[in-house]
């Protein structure tokens, strides 16, 4: 108790953080379409500007550890502009090339070496607001990567390279962050806690990540928000609900505050879905980011967030049809009862960083998360399953005109979570000559109390089911049942569970060069110690060490290209999610999952049509020890809380992006993925997650005699996974995939008003940076995408058939966007 009251103390009494800013450079040439030097362009970024000489050579300083935009203008070209982020010192080389003809619809993206040679993917955030999708943000754009998989556009969680939902890192102002624990389908979770409103940079890596980041086996997510310079403001309306986010600056600058508020309502898509609802959410959160200048070396800084979200679900009837053309049959169902649920957290976290020196840097961070769950419902269903009528003339054509099987089941949940998560953390950055040396370390304690209580009555033809493999042996009607009478499914279980955590890390990077050839590789390692106790617990420590390694050579050659190589032992202490059974049932002996990464990367620049471009190839295998098997329905997670499988997989990703478009950036991606588990030595099979083939496009384009006309065109195509056998099936006895995903979602935006364009003249929008308004189309080809399927029985062949939940169908939307 008086650790936690240590932890509240030092987050409500602690300081701050920032960057001690210095000066980089950019210079290059200036050349028009013919590739002739242009004098006179105009170079300007922040406070400074400079011009192009007789040549065209221009150089200019500008900020370094931040995101800005150096603007070239001429009398008789059209304005162009770059973005970039540059390390202080570091001069960056670009020539840029003018044209008269088109105005330059966005900004050239960098991507500096210094990212791409750890494997981590950089992208803009300004764009991403308009990038449609049924939850529109960070998210539904990492989905159309290669190697993120996802087949449920409700839901913002996704899966990476053969991994789940909870083997993914998310950090925003490098401050880890949580989603909530008892969500089980996508339309519950509300909103993501990133913002997109608030976003500066966005950082990700798909495997081989370095030491400095958390021990999860998958992915990590970095975020940054920006640190306003002015007042501004971003509002958004939609059918789906609506954001505002505000920025504020002191007179002396000292001060700076970016505060978002969002509301959604999924009302427009779960409406769409089979069955027919009363649906009322309420998702609502507000968010802000606080920064305090003290002093060149010091700056103070909060993150907080409060979010609420709760769910009445009120389900009425349902009618699915399947089958073939000759054979149409028809699942029918009516409902009584309901589902409220609710999800209440809280998160805030202060940083500090204090600039020892131009080389030195220390960081102190504490954070608390606090979650308060509960998810309540009793729903009574009755169904029938059977033949449709294909009579067009028929007055019950489409109806069920005879039945194969006749049921109900009443399903039952009181489920209560209350979880308090408090972090302390120290970390050191030191750039010594060429070298630098990063090191953490970091406390962690984590209380959950947990009730679960939960059960599946199913009713057939006026006989309960008993579950499938319950004892006594059923032998009726030769000998009578002496079981007891017993729920086809429950689980009841009390937790009052604790975890303290201590972690540590250290790595060492530094850049060199092999002859006339660029080189930079990185040596680390992690180490975690944690305790699991807790009311008829036993304590019981364990630890794990982590070591992994980094290489990259840019070789001097005519093509531009960067070949790099990562390998590494990447262990997941279990959280409390992994170390619940199927039964409700803590097991504080469960072990750290561990995976051998290798990846082997390739960065290939090019110029294509005169605009440049980059394909990025990955080729992973990852062999994985004391693994955890789990099951997944929906978005929902059951461990078996046992070390009892080994693992791997395998593939290569391929993402091309560019400038297929002048000004604008898009990438096409395929992957390629096989992953398979062996579960107590019985064989290998497909894990939950073994999404075979992986398609994405992210496309942005726009009418070129009215450029304010855009289009936006996002697309994903994913081959069906395991999980379409029902939960309680041996997965070695059954094996089934659900249908492919297939989902387009395309916006169209008209832009009014648009700043790099210049400002309007009207008196009332005077003020006003950007103004437009979309329309979009959700899966626009209404394709019937399957996340589970509900297996009914034949009462008179015993057949069962696999009834598929759909996802949403096709949805129109109607959203405006405004900038002050």
């Amino acid at each position: 108790m008086n650790i936690i009251k240590s932890l509240y103390c030092f987050v409500f009494l602690g300081m701050g953080i920032n960057a001690y800013s210095q000066t980089a450079y950019v210079k290059g040439i200036v050349l028009d379409e013919k590739n002739h030097p242009v004098e006179g362009v105009n170079v300007i970024c922040a406070n400074n500007s400079n011009q192009t000489d007789k040549k065209g050579f221009y150089q200019i300083a500008v900020p370094s550890n931040q995101s800005v935009i150096v603007e070239f203008t001429h009398v008789s070209l059209k304005k162009a502009s770059l973005k970039i982020s540059l390390l202080p010192n570091e001069v960056y080389v670009f020539n840029m090339y003018m044209n008269d003809q088109a105005e330059q619809m966005g900004e050239v993206v960098i991507n500096n070496n210094k990212k791409s040679v750890q494997g981590i993917l950089t992208f803009e955030a300004k764009d991403i607001r308009f990038i449609p999708g049924a939850n529109a943000g960070i998210e539904n754009v990492l989905k159309t990567l290669p190697g993120v998989n996802s087949n449920n556009e409700l839901s913002t969680q996704y899966s990476v390279r053969g991994g789940n939902y909870d083997e993914n890192l998310v950090y925003v102002n490098e401050v880890e962050v949580y989603r909530p624990f008892l969500i089980r389908s996508g339309q519950q979770e509300g909103l993501s806690f990133v913002n997109t409103d608030l976003v500066q940079n966005i950082e990700f890596s798909a495997g081989g990540f370095q030491a400095k980041y958390g021990d999860k086996m998958s992915s990590v997510l970095d975020i940054t928000y920006r640190n306003p310079t002015q007042f501004g403001a971003i509002l958004e309306m939609s059918f789906l609900g609506g954001s505002l986010a505000v920025d504020a600056v002191s007179k002396d600058k000292k001060w700076s505050a970016i505060t978002g508020i969002r509301y959604r309502n999924n009302s427009l898509l779960v409406n769409s879905q089979e069955t027919q609802t009363n649906y009322t959410p309420t998702f609502a959160d507000i968010q802000t980011n606080i920064n305090y200048q003290a002093s060149p070396k010091w700056q103070w800084s909060f993150l907080g967030n409060i979010s609420q979200n709760k769910y009445l679900y009120q389900p009425l009837t349902r009618q699915t049809n399947f089958g073939t053309a000759d054979a149409p049959m028809a699942l029918a169902v009516y409902y009584e009862g309901k589902e409220k649920d609710k999800y209440d957290t809280y998160f805030g976290a202060l940083k500090s960083t204090y600039q020892v020196n131009d080389s030195f840097t220390l960081k102190f961070i504490g954070s608390v998360f606090h979650t308060i769950e509960q998810e309540y419902f009793d729903i009574y269903a009755q169904y029938r399953l059977g033949e449709v009528d294909t009579n067009i003339g028929s007055d019950t054509y489409g109806d069920i005109a005879f039945s194969r099987g006749i049921g109900s089941q009443l399903n039952h949940a009181r489920n209560d979570l209350d979880a308090l998560i408090a972090n302390l953390e120290v970390k050191g950055f030191k750039n010594w000559k060429q070298n630098q040396i990063e090191w953490g370390v970091k406390y962690t304690r984590e209380s959950i109390r947990d009730r679960v209580s939960e059960w599946e009555v199913i009713d057939s033809a006026g006989f309960s089911i008993r579950p499938p493999i319950v004892l006594p042996k059923n032998d009726e009607p030769y000998q009578s049942y002496a079981g007891l009478l017993i729920p086809y499914q429950y689980v009841y279980a009390t937790n009052f569970t604790n975890i303290d955590r201590f972690s540590a890390y250290g790595q060492w990077g530094r850049k060199d060069n092999l002859g006339t050839n660029e080189i930079w590789y990185n040596l680390g390692i992690r180490m975690q110690n944690w305790e699991v106790s807790g009311d008829n617990l036993a304590s019981n420590f364990q630890t794990i060490f982590s070591p992994r390694a980094q290489f990259a050579i840019k070789p001097d050659w005519k093509k531009d290209m960067l070949f790099r190589f990562t390998a590494g032992i990447y262990s997941q202490p279990p959280f409390y999610r992994e170390l619940r059974d199927y039964d409700g049932v803590v097991q504080p002996d469960t072990k750290a999952q561990k995976s051998l990464n290798i990846v082997l990367g390739n960065d290939y620049s090019f110029k294509m049509w005169k605009r440049p471009f980059k394909l990025v190839t990955e080729a992973y295998y990852k062999k994985m020890t004391d693994v955890n098997p789990y099951t997944v329905d929906n978005v929902r997670i059951r461990y078996a809380a046992d070390n009892n499988a080994v693992a791997y997989a395998q593939g290569i990703d391929v993402r091309l992006n560019g400038e297929f478009v002048p000004g604008t950036d898009s990438w096409i991606s395929f992957g390629y993925l096989k992953t398979e588990e062996n579960i107590d030595n019985k064989g290998y099979i497909a894990r939950p997650t073994d999404q075979r083939l992986k398609f994405g496009l992210l496309f942005q384009d726009y009418m070129p005699k009215i450029p304010s006309l855009k289009l936006y065109l996002n697309m994903v195509y994913n081959t069906g996974l395991p999980g379409g056998s029902p939960a309680y099936a041996d997965p070695y006895l059954y094996q089934n995939r659900l249908n492919d995903y297939r989902r387009v979602d395309v916006g169209f935006s008209k832009v009014f008003i648009d700043q790099k364009v210049g400002m309007s003249k009207k008196k009332f929008f005077k003020n006003f940076k950007e103004l437009s308004l979309g329309f979009e189309i959700f899966n626009l080809f209404d394709n019937q995408n399957a996340i589970t399927n509900t297996w009914v029985r034949d009462v008179y062949t015993k057949t069962e058939y696999a009834i598929p939940n759909y996802m949403t169908t096709r949805v129109f939307n109607l959203k405006l966007n405004m900038r002050l």
